[in-house]
């Protein structure tokens, strides 16, 4: 069985833990309900959420809007009745403090499709509204900050609605990035598209053989049509003229990492990527990825020997002790928010050490600024152990 596919069960677990109490170590925790009008015992208390993601640690302000992209050259790959390929992209940006609105973590749609698809017992606390309204501290409409910045792609895990990486997304736009951050349709709990629908996953219940080097290849096309349109057609997004095409790297949790890797040996103008976690689909052949590359994974992956010998002489290996699969998302720590259990590094200092290394690595790969961080271990992070 498939790495991949045996992180989509844990993915289910863990996300199933956000709405029906299930933790990601496994751990069931059980609410007392109330079976029969006679019963004496008092119902449990429903809890409340509110989620909130840490705020952004750079000078800028984080914008936020969202575009619709069709691909009209590509059928959808998944649900080819569907017509051409449909994307939804939410575009992040550096912007000026105090202007904008709060941004909401995702539609109400995308919100009932996380809870539908994990089966939220009522008891759980977690409603659509509530989970639409996580503090993101993104803001729609943000007066853009003036000048150039190196656009940065972000894809989430096999399952996974692109806002679990919108915490990541931020920090990188407040530190002067461009962020595209990629919903991937019919690929997890469903993305509202241009129209207005919020299609489901078409291939969460396929069979156990799935083909992830084709998911990832999908994706690659994905991402590559979407570095298209921000560079070549200014009408995508109102302020593609931020972004200096010239400077472009990808980063991607879990799939999405597999989905860095095969975007950069299909697309050159993808200058450095990361993986943080993810299974290799396909594993690069020597000379494919001659890059900079940034593997940030748990001391348990075991999968990564094979790609670290193929890629090239850039190349960075860094495991975070106490680390589980989603410490590298939002998901860890919308559980703790929620009160379930969560892996022994605290989901603060999963977001906080993803942050630090992802940004000093692309600010080292695309614009020249060198970070001790990335030069070996270093005392304010003894959780982060350098590899090879």
């Amino acid at each position: 069985m498939k790495r991949n596919r045996r992180i989509s069960a844990v993915a289910a677990l863990a996300l199933a833990a956000l709405v029906s109490g299930t933790g990601a170590g496994g751990a069931a925790t059980t609410t007392p309900v109330a079976t029969r009008a006679s019963d004496t015992a008092p119902a449990a208390a429903v809890r409340s959420f509110q989620g909130a993601l840490p705020a952004p640690t750079g000078p800028y302000a984080a914008g936020e809007s969202v575009i619709h992209l069709t691909d009209v050259s590509r059928p959808d790959p998944w649900v080819p009745s569907s017509g051409p390929r449909r994307l939804t992209v939410t575009m992040v940006y550096p912007a000026v403090p105090g202007t904008g609105t709060p941004a909401p973590y995702m539609t109400l749609a995308e919100a009932a499709g996380v809870i539908q698809r994990r089966k939220t017992p009522a008891s759980s606390g977690v409603t659509p509204q509530n989970l639409a309204g996580v503090t993101t501290h993104a803001f729609d409409g943000a007066w853009p900050r003036r000048g150039r910045y190196p656009l940065v792609v972000l894809s989430p895990g096999y399952e996974d609605p692109r806002m679990m990486l919108t915490s990541l997304a931020t920090d990188l736009a407040s530190h002067g990035y461009v962020v595209a951050l990629v919903g991937h349709t019919y690929e997890d709990s469903g993305e509202t598209l241009a129209d207005g629908q919020t299609p489901p996953c078409a291939i969460c219940d396929g069979p156990a053989t799935l083909d992830f080097d084709s998911v990832a290849a999908s994706r690659a096309l994905d991402v590559s049509f979407v570095v298209d349109q921000l560079t070549r057609d200014s009408r995508s997004w109102p302020l593609a003229h931020l972004i200096d095409k010239h400077e472009i790297g990808m980063a991607g949790h879990s799939l999405g990492g597999a989905a860095a890797a095969a975007t950069m040996i299909a697309d050159p103008r993808v200058l450095a990527g990361v993986n943080m976690d993810g299974t290799f689909h396909p594993v690069p052949m020597p000379g494919q990825i001659d890059r900079p590359f940034l593997m940030l994974g748990t001391a348990a992956n075991t999968d990564w020997e094979r790609p670290w010998a193929a890629l090239g002489d850039d190349k960075k290996w860094l495991t975070v002790a106490g680390a589980d699969h989603f410490s590298f998302s939002d998901l860890d720590l919308l559980l703790e928010e929620a009160g379930f259990p969560t892996p022994p590094l605290s989901p603060e200092r999963g977001v906080a050490i993803t942050r630090e290394y992802v940004t000093a690595f692309f600010d080292r790969t695309l614009k020249g600024i060198g970070s001790p961080l990335l030069d070996g271990p270093s005392p304010n992070n003894p959780e982060v152990h350098f590899q090879h």
